[in-house]
């Protein structure tokens, strides 16, 4: 089938706006109604409640988003429901000013503001408080970041530097994943479904009481997922299949003591195609984690909690072998010592050991490793004029056993004049640390007739990439119908990797780039009728790299500045349909991405749910709608897949 012409999908965009402004005003008798979940659904909020949502990651304390000082999206659990999407990678795709790609089956290419690859070393990911962001190859692997989708509570994005809470790699933004309540997940749930790409899905989930005052809920899932394309049509070979479960339990020991106690477990395999030559293998993964948290509230403006986790990954395929356990423990507190300030500062801990194995080229010198990292921050939140405006100044402080002392300072401050009106302004310095991958690694190959060769090579005096980052936002809620979200920057970056040849053809990492990137991005939220809300963003992303004069990584800069498409647009569409039925589109533009060859292109996702009573969930999703298959991201030695149009159906029962 050849894919749909570009008249073809202006006409199609257009029907479905149509048909959306129809449905809209819909005509409802006596018996029709929306079902009373007892909790509305974020799209039925009104803008005002919508906004007066609160976030942690700015601060780590509750704050209202419309006042945060900082670039910030939330991605609420009806979002999640409505989106029909199936994984956390694609769930991020609703989140303006990010940059998701699919690179085949089972990886996924995400950053914030530029610097996107398989493993984006500058964006931090975090799952109720733990890391996922790997030491060995700097990054995230976004294969194994799954959880039962049904019990995360929101997605907080924050586009910008966040490395005076949450340390280094928090460089250009920060993904903090935070899972519901056991209070909140009381009763059963099971979902099913299945179709051409995703084979089959499904999970259980049940939570109870234990005495008067402590929750839990244990949950189990597992999803089989087919191969995408190559560029031919054939099977990719990327297939990809993981179970997964676990549980949490929340116990309110009084009104001022409560503790969490949470962990998964995790195990399947996923394949891969790769190039010199065009060959199959399949990665083997498997893991868990282990995370307890104490909460403990002194006074009203008072409190403190200590979180402890052990997290456990392994990894085998048929470049490198890895096995690796961290320990994490992590204190912060709150209080306001004097009027109008309110201080918060945290002490952490991090134990990192890996063992590694070579069955590729690719190899770590010391196969073996364990890492330590120290760090503190402090940050005062001072009250200029008390409801209106703030200055926020703060740092982290850091010893690593790569970099050794790094410091990460931002000021930040916000005016909110009145209800309608946010403006807020910020600078910060932020670094990307030296992982596994920069000071310890060879890439060897056997050249016949000659013997070993080194491709790539570490550095072992490899220094931290270092930011400092000029922001400007500002938030506007003109009617109750209608909300925009300014936001600009300006990056400067220095010390950035290079890659530099010697003369014998053997490439070693260096820090001699340097980088200014600067950028806009809008959202905005807008309710049409009462039955329709439609949601928008659009970004836009300039760069310019430029070489030291000791540099000969040319290909480097070439390559990095035609690395991130320039510019990327949503629009989401939900409506409300007589008989509880749902109608939700989403259209998606991405730029073409020159360095690669990868055109631009749309994506068109929609999904058509029914909710015949308050315990039954059914939908039907299509997905990649204008494409038989298309390219999103090329990576490396590991040649891309083509994404292809996926059909499914699902049905979630609670009880």
């Amino acid at each position: 089938m050849r894919p749909i012409t570009l008249l073809m999908r202006k006409k199609i965009i257009w029907g479905v706006l149509v048909l959306q402004l129809l449905w809209s005003v819909p005509s409802y008798s006596a018996g029709d109604k929306i079902i009373d979940s007892g909790k509305e659904p974020v799209f039925q909020m009104s803008l005002e409640e919508l906004l007066d949502l609160e976030i942690t990651s700015i601060s780590k304390k509750p704050q209202k988003w419309f006042k945060s000082p900082a670039a910030v999206f939330v991605i609420t659990q009806e979002d999640i429901r409505r989106s029909g999407a199936t994984s956390i990678p694609e769930v991020l795709r609703l989140a303006p000013g990010v940059h998701v790609a699919r690179i085949d089956g089972n990886k996924w290419a995400i950053s914030i503001r530029g610097f996107n690859g398989r493993f984006a070393n500058k964006l931090l990911v975090l799952m109720d408080g733990r890391s996922v962001y790997t030491p060995l190859f700097a990054g995230v692997y976004w294969d194994v970041q799954n959880t039962l989708l049904e019990d995360i509570d929101r997605i907080e994005v924050i586009r910008g530097p966040g490395g005076t809470l949450w340390g280094a790699n928090a460089v250009n933004g920060v993904i903090n994943i935070i899972t519901k309540n056991s209070k909140d997940t009381q009763g059963g749930l099971v979902t099913l479904g299945g179709g051409n790409e995703e084979r089959v899905f499904g999970g259980a989930r049940y939570g109870d009481k234990i005495g008067d005052n402590a929750y839990f809920r244990i949950y189990a899932k597992y999803f089989n997922r087919d191969d995408q394309a190559d560029e031919s049509g054939e099977d990719a070979l990327d297939d990809w299949e993981v179970s997964r479960g676990g549980f949490r339990m929340d116990w309110e020991l009084s009104t001022t003591n409560a503790i969490t106690i949470q962990g998964d477990y995790y195990d399947g395999d996923a394949g891969r195609r790769r190039s010199n030559p065009v060959r199959p293998d399949r990665t083997y993964i498997s893991g868990g984690n282990l995370l307890g948290r104490w909460n403990h509230i002194f006074s009203d403006t008072s409190d403190m909690s200590l979180q402890i986790y052990y997290d456990r990954t392994e990894r085998y395929n048929a470049s490198i072998d890895e096995n690796r356990d961290t320990l994490d423990v992590d204190f912060q507190s709150k209080f306001a010592p004097f009027l109008r300030h309110e201080i918060i500062w945290g002490l952490e801990y991090r134990y990192t050991e890996d063992d590694t194995d070579d069955p590729g080229p690719l190899s770590f010198t010391p196969k073996s490793r364990d890492d330590e990292l120290f760090s503190a921050f402090i940050q005062d939140e001072i009250a200029l004029i008390t409801k209106r405006l703030y200055l926020t100044i703060g740092s982290k402080f850091e010893h690593n056993d790569y970099s050794g002392f790094e410091y990460q300072p931002s000021v930040r401050l916000s005016w909110t004049p009145n209800r309608q009106h946010t403006l807020w302004a910020a600078i910060s310095r932020a670094v990307r640390t030296p992982s596994r991958i920069d000071h310890d690694q060879k890439v060897e190959i056997m050249i016949p007739g000659v013997g070993p060769f080194t491709v790539v090579e570490g550095n072992p005096d490899y220094d931290s990439e270092e930011l400092v980052a000029y922001e400007l936002g500002y938030r506007i809620n003109p009617t109750d119908r209608l909300y925009i979200d300014f936001a600009t920057f300006y990056n400067d970056y220095d010390n950035l990797q290079t890659s530099e040849v010697d003369n014998m053809g053997s490439a070693t990492f260096e820090n001699n780039m340097e980088a200014d990137t600067y950028g806009i991005e809008v959202a905005t939220n807008w309710d049409v009728t009462d039955f329709w809300r439609v949601a928008a963003g659009y970004s836009f992303l300039k760069t310019q790299f430029d070489l030291d004069e000791s540099s000969n990584a040319f290909d480097t800069k070439n390559a990095m500045e035609k690395a991130d498409p320039r510019h990327k647009a949503s629009i989401l569409s939900h409506v409300i349909l007589p008989h509880n039925f749902e109608f939700d589109t989403a259209l998606y533009y991405v730029d073409s991405v020159p360095i690669s060859d990868i055109p631009s292109y749309f994506r068109l996702d929609a999904r058509l749910g029914w909710r015949p009573t308050k315990a039954l969930d059914m939908s039907i999703v299509l997905q990649n709608a204008f494409d038989d298959q298309h390219p999103e991201f090329p990576e490396g030695t590991i040649e891309n897949s083509e994404i292809q149009r996926s059909v499914f159906g699902k049905i979630t029962w609670r009880f």
